[in-house]
């Protein structure tokens, strides 16, 4: 029965991810409980359970007391005679420890340990998975596609299950059972059914775990992720940055012919996706964030986090995007607040001018010069046209 109970120990440990002292400390409830159902009390009883070997030994602690009518409680008091049959050194006064046989318990107290054993269990089961998927956390994992809850979506982890909301579904992706896909863990809750498993495949993270999967400049540190904007199942901005100058941030992302961010469009279905170069100089950073468009001049106030592009005429439509998505991503990205116009529109708007932020011909009407000044600059000038004479009449004459 030991050697069994110790296989059933190690089966459950490796299966259900439970501690092998959890069980044993079930066990020892358990037969608590079954002797305070069999006898009414179990206050003076004492369970060992011996870890190596699952041999397990009840015994109750009861009182000599000094003759056979001076027993009050069974349960508590014994003669000097029966005493004596269990250890002959026993005085009056003295504890002895007198075995139970676990065999003489009723069916009732028998039922009552095995639920304290299998409620131990549950929750020992329920806990281990709490933790497995807590660590995981804001972490993508693989899942299989189980059943539609009305829009809701139960998709199976392996250990346990997860719900994919109807809010964090990507519009037009449809999913069949038995699809495996790829899922952000949102948070992870523990209730008193088990834990409850929420999980995305919106959120802008499970872009960026997916590069650090692919991508192992990413995984080691050699290429960092300093920002990304999502507009889930239509369109991604990631900005990457490198430390080192002999790694092209953008490159290591893309990968040779696109082959890494292709798996990662992939399992996006299809979702495009910019990867763009991270840049301190705001300016630089906006006209990266609105590729694939050509950028004539930037305006970038970083005080007011606000930034007036200028863009050819031509180039207008593609930098603001169908419907203003390039120009929303763009935003999103940089933490700017953007404003677009042609080289037309600008002509005349005010902001978007070289002169409004050019204080030069000012500092030249208030600048005076003194005669000695302008006699010297106007030398200079006539030295410069009589050597270009010279040199005119050299050519000349070879």
């Amino acid at each position: 029965m030991s050697k069994e109970l110790m296989e059933a120990l190690d089966a459950l440990e490796k299966e259900k991810n439970i501690s092998k002292e959890s069980l044993f400390d079930a066990i020892e409830n358990s037969l608590m409980t079954a002797c305070k159902n069999n006898f009414g009390k179990a206050d003076n009883v004492k369970v060992e359970v011996d870890r190596q070997t699952c041999e397990f030994h009840l015994y109750a602690e009861k009182t000599v007391v000094e003759t056979a009518d001076d027993v009050m409680d069974p349960a508590e008091d014994i003669s000097p005679e029966d005493a004596a049959k269990i250890d002959r050194h026993a005085k009056v006064g003295d504890i002895v420890r007198v075995p139970l046989d676990s065999k003489n318990f009723g069916r009732i107290a028998t039922q009552n340990a095995k639920n304290v054993i299998l409620q131990k269990i549950r929750e020992e089961e329920r806990g281990a998975i709490y933790n497995e998927y807590f660590e995981k956390e804001h972490d993508i994992v693989t899942g299989v596609v189980q059943r539609f809850i009305g829009r809701n979506i139960s998709i199976n982890l392996g250990h346990a299950d997860a719900i994919l909301t109807e809010n964090e579904q990507v519009k037009g992706e449809s999913y069949r059972p038995t699809d495996r896909i790829k899922v952000y863990i949102l948070e992870v809750r523990n209730g008193n059914k088990g834990p409850r498993i929420l999980v995305s495949r919106t959120h802008p993270d499970l872009v960026k775990r997916l590069f650090e999967q692919e991508v192992t400049e990413i995984k080691d540190g050699t290429v960092e992720v300093k920002a990304i904007a999502r507009e889930a199942g239509s369109r991604t901005k990631i900005a990457v940055y490198s430390q080192n100058p002999n790694v092209d941030p953008v490159g290591a992302c893309v990968g040779v012919n696109g082959s890494r961010v292709n798996l990662i469009v992939e399992e996006l279905r299809g979702e495009k996706i910019d990867v763009i170069e991270w840049d301190e100089n705001p300016g630089n950073l906006i006209q990266n964030a609105l590729s694939p468009a050509k950028i004539v001049a930037v305006f970038a106030d970083p005080d007011e986090k606000t930034a007036k592009v200028v863009v050819p005429d031509y180039q207008l439509s593609l930098a603001i995007g169908k419907e203003g998505q390039n120009a929303r991503l763009a935003a999103r990205l940089t933490g700017y607040k953007i404003d677009i116009k042609s080289e037309t529109q600008a002509k005349d708007a005010p902001g978007f001018r070289y002169e409004d932020y050019l204080d030069d011909e000012e500092e030249y009407e208030d600048e005076e010069f003194s005669e000695d000044e302008i006699d010297e600059a106007d030398e200079e000038v006539l030295d410069e046209e009589v050597s270009d004479e010279a040199s005119e009449e050299s050519s000349d004459e070879e």
